[in-house]
């Protein structure tokens, strides 16, 4: 038997290799190198997948399994060598989340005679039979508080018997707080590269041509790195993640997030090792109610929910446009010119890290494609490319499904926003060139405009949305006068777009 490890299932603590047996049982590795030539994937990205499966390699070796770590253009050329070397092997893998990916795997494995045992992904806490269970055979929609308090239920996490401790699910109206000018934001975890994850470093730039930073590069690339990302986290940010997790500020690119989903994404860590300390953490005194179910709502509730709506939704999810929406991704997405801040801000950070947390990416950069009109798939390739953590299975439902309203799979109205919104949760507008509290005009802020005609644009489709009903009375109380000035003003701000000067 050969365990196959895939490079975002880095995991000996469970999965295939939790039973595996050193003296028996031989580990593949295969590091294909194609998929980075395809498209410009940030350098960031491609540094922390391959650096993380070369620490993983030498971590099974030092525990004493042999492994096969192939490195070639394709899983075919690495599948054809290995079979070459063990003919009629059989392989086992856990099943990838990337919708058909292991229908493929199998279907390469069987073309070079040997056969592949797809065991079910321990890396989550919901299963597929479990949420199937629970959302029934014929939910074409379903929604996320009833799976969360669903899930804190089977759990037990932060639970008094059936309800919730505290007396309430979730605690999102103290969680929106912002913070003050003299609040001092805690340092997040760094880890220098070694000799090994410099080399890779230097190996990705030479090879691929790539888009982003390359430095500095300060993610955890191993398990030990990963565990004490998670324990600095749990000590100094959780007590303070809760009231300011949607704020947006100048002075801090990571605010008090755990910066853990790109190792929660490549399996060095397990959510269950993140959500008991949390857990444990409120119990002992050490963090308050409202960040630690803060905390939990991300990955309990939000990270499995995703997870198994992109299954059950594709693959038409992925080819959703329940907007129509055609117009191409701007090109300050990739470079960051743009007089707007918060854009500028949100890429630039991007750019440099390959991070931004959750309210950048949703009312900032998806807010600003949803009002635009950016086509979904567009906007998903780029999440896809730029962030560390982004995989299939994670941009699809996140970015098609919230964050641009492309199906009604994740959401039941589109998180459509003026610059008010920007305004009251961040302190970049106090710095912009545009002015937030005015729509038309060449110094109104595009978002306003955006807005306005995003609503008029999408009436037949959005109108009679009864959770849109005060916005679109908003918009049916403007006269033409008004209506045709912001027209006027968004025909400016697109025409800033193709020439790259808004």
């Amino acid at each position: 038997m050969t365990i196959w490890v895939l490079g975002d299932q880095l995991a000996l603590e469970y999965g295939p290799l939790a039973g595996a047996d050193p003296t028996s049982d031989r580990v593949l590795m295969i590091e294909a190198t194609d998929f980075a030539r395809r498209y410009p994937y940030h350098s960031q990205k491609l540094t922390l997948v391959f650096a993380a499966m070369r620490h993983f390699r030498d971590r099974l070796r030092r525990e004493g399994f042999e492994v096969e770590y192939r490195q070639t253009a394709t899983f075919g050329d690495a599948l054809e060598a290995h079979f070459d070397a063990h003919p009629g092997d059989r392989l086992a893998c856990m099943e990838p989340p990337s919708h058909g990916a292991g229908d493929r795997l199998e279907t390469l494995v069987e073309s070079h005679g040997g056969t592949l045992e797809r065991r079910e992904h321990e890396g989550f806490l919901c299963s597929p039979a479990g949420f199937d269970a629970w959302a029934g055979p014929d939910a074409d929609s379903f929604r996320h508080e009833s799976f969360y308090r669903w899930m804190r239920r089977e759990t037990g996490y932060l639970m008094d018997g059936n309800e919730p401790v505290g007396g309430e699910w979730n605690f999102d109206e103290d969680n929106r707080a912002f913070p003050r000018p003299e609040y001092a934001f805690s340092d997040p975890c760094r880890f220098e590269p070694d000799e090994l994850t410099r080399a890779t470093l230097e190996w990705v730039e030479a090879t691929f041509e790539t888009w982003g930073d390359s430095e500095p590069f300060e993610w955890p690339v191993t398990r030990t790195q990963a565990l004490d990302a998670r324990d600095h986290f749990i000590i100094e940010r959780l007590p303070r993640f809760g009231p300011y997790q949607d704020a947006m500020v100048e002075r801090s690119w990571a605010g008090e997030h755990a910066l853990l989903s790109p190792a929660l994404n490549l399996g060095l860590l397990h959510p269950r090792e993140l959500l008991e300390p949390a857990v444990e953490a409120y119990k002992a005194g050490d963090a308050p109610l409202e960040s630690v179910e803060g905390f939990l709502r991300q990955i309990l509730g939000w990270r499995e929910f995703v997870r198994h709506v992109y299954r059950r939704s594709m693959p038409e999810l992925a080819t959703a446009n329940a907007l129509e929406a055609d117009r191409e991704l701007p090109s300050l997405y990739w470079d960051g010119e743009t007089k707007m801040h918060c854009l500028k801000t949100a890429v630039g950070r991007v750019q440099k890290r390959g991070y931004g947390h959750h309210i950048e990416r949703l009312m900032l950069l998806s807010n600003f494609a949803l009002l635009y009109g950016v086509e979904p798939q567009a906007l998903n390739r780029w999440f896809h490319l730029a962030y560390v953590d982004a995989y299939h299975w994670v941009t699809t439902p996140n970015v098609i499904g919230m964050g641009v309203f492309a199906s009604d799979a994740l959401s039941t109205k589109p998180y459509a926003s003026s610059a008010n919104y920007v305004d009251r949760m961040s302190d970049y507008c106090a710095d912009c060139a545009y002015d937030p509290d005015q729509t038309v005009g060449e110094q109104a802020c595009p978002f306003n405009a955006l807005y306005w005609d995003f609503l008029e644009r999408n009436q037949e489709r959005l109108g009679d949305n009864h959770r849109m009903g005060l916005v679109y009375y908003h918009l049916e109380n403007k006269d033409e006068a008004e209506r045709e000035a912001i027209r006027e003003r968004v025909g400016t701000i697109r025409e800033g777009i193709r020439q790259e000067s808004l």
